[in-house]
């Protein structure tokens, strides 16, 4: 249930345009050739796929990574929570590597 309760506030505040780009993110983006359209215009296709509570020992929001597809092609968001002020950061983006992921980039494989 919280994944889905995740995957939902994500979606509205990404159609919102209630979405942050972390420094970090933004520097991902440009290296890994993927763009803010992409994240965005993708947000129909999302899916969460891992959640991460928030930690005492952490100074980041709780978080959730996001599987989606742009055109077909497969990528990973992750995107912190604030659920306080009503929006999300997108702390970082990427194309999931086949050696560590399963195929359809959904489960990490065992090690």
């Amino acid at each position: 249930m919280e994944q889905a309760n995740d995957l939902a506030f994500v979606q509205q505040c990404v159609r919102q345009g209630r979405l942050l780009w972390t420094y970090h993110a933004t520097m991902r983006l440009r290296k890994r050739g993927i763009s803010r359209q992409m994240v965005v215009e993708s947000v129909d296709t999302y899916e969460v796929i891992e959640s991460y509570a928030q930690s005492k020992a952490s100074r980041y929001l709780p978080s959730c990574l996001v599987r989606a597809e742009y055109h077909g092609e497969p990528f990973h968001a992750l995107f912190a929570l604030d659920r306080e002020s009503n929006y999300v950061r997108v702390i970082t983006v990427y194309y999931p590597d086949p050696q560590i992921w399963e195929e359809g980039f959904r489960r990490r494989k065992e090690t």
